[in-house]
């Protein structure tokens, strides 16, 4: 039973430094080889847990064969477009021009159902507002609306507005991230020096957000009794 649960943990550990080190993406967003790959290292992965007699060894070596090749198949496809469309397809234009393509939905098996569907997902719904709708290689739909039908913004209104700013986490139930403090270029004596001007202790904060500009935010923890 123990040694059932040190495998488990160590199998765990695997398949997780092995999808990191394939790339952060969400399942939606995985090329096929990625998601072909995804699956095959969760079903090796298994074996091991489910069968003591099976040497952990023989779970471990596949993995890290197919972490290396999906490394190497997207090094290849970062170098060769040729080979990215080979291995991933191409993108395709299901509007063209307003026109939805009837012969490419065809070769996609894509309803209209499906097609208006994905474009309500996208907060069009419309089809009438639809300038060019593509369907990318992850299977996910981009979509450009009409000018007339988009919304305006402060450039179409010509309107002076200040430069956005990134907040970041820099404090997070009281403890400290120190990544955010180096990306919004600040230092822990600028943040004790915040904290003192407005009397607030590190333990008392909840949440405390700031940018470039030293701009922050600060929600302090709620007592409960």
């Amino acid at each position: 039973m123990f040694t059932s649960f040190i495998r488990a943990i160590i199998m765990y550990i695997v398949v997780v430094c092995a999808i990191k080190f394939m790339g952060k993406r969400q399942i939606g967003e995985l090329e096929t080889s990625e998601l072909v790959i995804t699956f095959m290292i969760s079903d090796i992965a298994s074996i091991p847990m489910q069968n003591s007699d099976q040497p952990i060894l023989s779970g471990l070596i596949p993995i890290g064969v197919l972490t290396c090749l999906e490394i190497l198949i997207s090094w290849l496809m970062m170098k060769s477009p040729k080979f990215r469309q080979l291995t991933c397809g191409k993108c395709v234009i299901v509007i063209d021009n307003g026109k939805i393509n009837q012969k490419e939905l065809c070769k996609l098996r894509m309803s209209t159902y499906d097609l208006c569907e994905q474009l309500r997902q996208m907060n069009v719904f419309s089809i009438n507002d639809v300038a060019y709708a593509i369907m990318e290689t992850n299977g996910k739909l981009s979509v450009l609306q009409k000018t007339e039908t988009q919304p305006p913004n402060a450039q179409t209104l010509k309107v002076k507005v200040q430069k956005a700013n990134l907040d970041l986490t820099i404090v997070s139930n009281g403890k400290i991230n120190n990544y955010s403090l180096l990306l919004c270029k600040l230092d822990y004596k600028w943040l004790k020096k915040t904290l003192q001007e407005n009397n607030i202790k590190l333990d008392e904060i909840f949440l405390m957000t700031a940018n470039f500009n030293k701009q922050f935010n600060i929600i302090k923890k709620e007592k409960y009794e």
